[in-house]
């Protein structure tokens, strides 16, 4: 039958079809031989004046999340100096504490190669690191729809009084009370 035929057509030239291009939407081989930002914060390729692309800012991009997680960055040494010459010359390692994820680590790893040809996102740009399994289950097109979690609640500690309750005035009147020690200070947030 006509149908039938046409059906096979429609599948023969579905076969045939190569998967579409991907874009890259941000220039991933523009260069540059600027030497500007924060020491601890400097791709390798900065460091030794090879000139970069856009490469370096996926490795402040890693060096950003492994803070974040860590608390300090990964090639901080006792001066400038030492800090650049870590960037340079140090092999990334992750402290044992905090425990930190896999995926989190691996993601790390891939943005601070010290190559920039193959760093993550060198080639693809942020549609990379968007595929990375560390972002898995985030729905990358609805981003800005999502609803963001709720603030901590605030609490005002000029008003409050060590060992003691908030000293209640007109400014501070339906306030929540609460106690503390210098020793001990809680807050609901953390």
């Amino acid at each position: 039958s006509a149908a039938a035929k046409a059906r096979k057509l429609k599948s023969d030239l579905a076969a045939q079809v190569s998967p579409l291009p991907q874009l890259v939407a941000e220039p991933t081989d523009a260069r540059s031989n600027s030497f500007v930002g924060t020491y601890e914060y400097l791709a390798p390729e900065i460091i030794k004046g090879e000139g970069h692309g856009s490469a370096v800012d996926w490795w402040t991009f890693g060096i950003f999340l492994y803070e974040l997680l860590y608390g300090k960055t990964p090639f901080k040494g006792h001066g400038n100096e030492d800090t650049l010459a870590n960037a340079v010359s140090l092999s990334l390692k992750f402290p044992q504490n905090p425990v930190v994820s896999f995926h989190a680590r691996d993601l790390i790893r891939g943005l601070l190669i010290k190559e920039p040809e193959n760093r993550l996102g060198s080639v693809k740009g942020a549609a990379e690191i968007k595929q990375h399994h560390f972002f898995e289950g985030l729905n990358w097109a609805l981003i800005r729809c999502a609803i963001p979690p709720e603030l901590p609640k605030f609490y005002d500690l000029g008003n409050v009084a060590p060992g003691g309750m908030s000293s209640q005035n007109e400014s501070t009147k339906g306030q929540k009370e609460f106690q503390y020690t210098e020793v001990d200070l809680e807050f609901d947030m953390f």
